[in-house]
């Protein structure tokens, strides 16, 4: 969430900056103001009406105790009209901070300066690409062919148990599936970052804190009896563990990881783009999350960058490094990376990791902030990454590393699977 008083200071800044997601935020800006200026005056009104109830209530009671009963009555009265006055203006300010606050929850955050401007993913910038994309015989099959043709994945029997987009990992599929899980997680704590099992619902304000809710309310999974969501990534949990603490300046930084299932509504358009495991209801995922002081967030978000493209270089597989543009930019980022992997036998890019800045947006939703070495409290940078997520990762490895004979596992895998071959 945005800051009124950043607002008030670079409101052209932000006007232009949010012209990148093709947004014409004038007007909404403005009105946050108009909403703060009458939140300000409400409260300097209202303290003035309490502290001059305070002080005829003291006089009150002299009053009494000097013997001018009359007198005393009479300021009596004017504190009962005091109190009425606050009771109305306290409503006045309830309304004008719930009407500024809307209208924040409502704006996205600010593009950093590096962002392109433009409308969609056409407009993304290629910022690093990597690896050779391997040359396939004419027999080549897609994932969700092989995943038949070995029996690794039952789509059909996920459809049985749940509804589409629910897949049954079988035999060396739910292997390598795990192989994954585990040399992902181990990758990441080897780098620094301590592991966490965390829930996979969540409450409300969990959702709203890090941005879900309400931008991303109807992509959610939800569970009405009890008014939680399912976590459509481990970032929700994970970030939340640190709602509202005040952090010392020598916590920082912050580096978590962790494993979960992930839930997410949005699979509903058909073709051959979201067959198999190119985009699911349910799926698996390890995320990195960091904490972060403001003067170190984004050397902090280029050694995530560095950190996922050790993973990719160690899986052997082809990718390619995208800067989203403003359109294509998540609710609560400031800046993001998405990772791609080449599929050879879909013969496209597909997204398996996103790396993102989110500076104080998410912190000032959480009220996490640390103190610094002067004392003043701050708000923190929060970051998040996919490292990674392994539906379309495994997708890649089925397709990209198919031969004549079955399909190899790559050597960084081998340990982990206890088979070099799918066959």
């Amino acid at each position: 969430m945005l800051q009124v008083t950043e607002i008030r200071e670079h409101k052209e800044e932000y006007i232009k900056a949010l012209a990148k997601r093709g947004l014409d935020s004038k007007a909404d800006l403005e009105a946050v103001i108009r909403a703060d200026e009458v939140r300000r005056s409400t409260q300097a009104e209202l303290d003035e009406t309490l502290s001059q109830s305070n002080k005829y209530s003291k006089e009150i009671g002299m009053l009494f105790k000097n013997g001018e009963v009359d007198k005393a009555n009479a300021m009596k009265e004017k504190t009962v009209e005091l109190k009425e006055s606050s009771k109305k203006l306290q409503d006045q300010l309830n309304s004008a901070v719930e009407e500024m606050e809307q209208l924040l929850h409502n704006l996205p955050n600010i593009p950093h300066q590096s962002v392109p401007a433009g409308t969609d993913e056409n407009d993304n910038e290629v910022v690093f690409e990597e690896g050779d994309i391997p040359v396939l015989g004419e027999q080549a099959l897609p994932h969700w062919e092989l995943a038949k043709k070995y029996d690794l994945i039952d789509f059909e029997l996920g459809v049985k148990v749940t509804g589409a987009g629910f897949p049954v990992y079988k035999g060396k599929g739910a292997k390598l599936q795990r192989a994954l899980i585990t040399y992902f997680l181990d990758k990441n704590t080897e780098a620094g970052y301590t592991e966490y099992q965390v829930p996979h619902m969540v409450n409300e304000a969990s959702g709203f804190g890090t941005g879900q809710l309400p931008d991303k309310e109807g992509q959610m999974y939800h569970v009405t009896g009890d008014n939680l969501y399912l976590i459509p990534t481990a970032e929700v949990p994970v970030t939340n563990l640190f709602r509202g603490d005040l952090l010392m300046h020598s916590d920082l930084p912050i580096t978590c990881t962790g494993y979960t299932p992930c839930f997410r509504r949005e699979a509903g358009s058909y073709g051959a783009h979201v067959r198999g495991l190119n985009r699911l209801h349910q799926f698996d995922k390890v995320e990195i999350v960091r904490i972060e002081h403001p003067e170190n967030s984004y050397a902090a978000l280029d050694g995530m960058v560095e950190h996922v493209k050790s993973i990719l270089r160690d899986l052997k597989l082809p990718y390619r490094i995208l800067r989203l543009c403003g359109g294509d930019l998540g609710f609560t980022s400031a800046l993001t990376y998405d990772f791609e992997v080449f599929s050879t036998a879909q013969d496209r890019w597909l997204e398996i990791s996103s790396v993102s800045n989110f500076e104080t947006f998410q912190a000032n939703r959480l009220k996490l902030r640390f103190k610094d070495q002067d004392g003043k409290n701050q708000l923190v940078h929060t970051l998040n990454g996919s490292a990674l997520a392994l539906p379309r990762v495994l997708a890649g490895i089925l397709e990209n590393y198919q031969t004549p004979d079955g399909i190899r596992i790559p050597d960084i895998l081998v340990p982990y699977c206890g088979f070099d071959l799918i066959s």
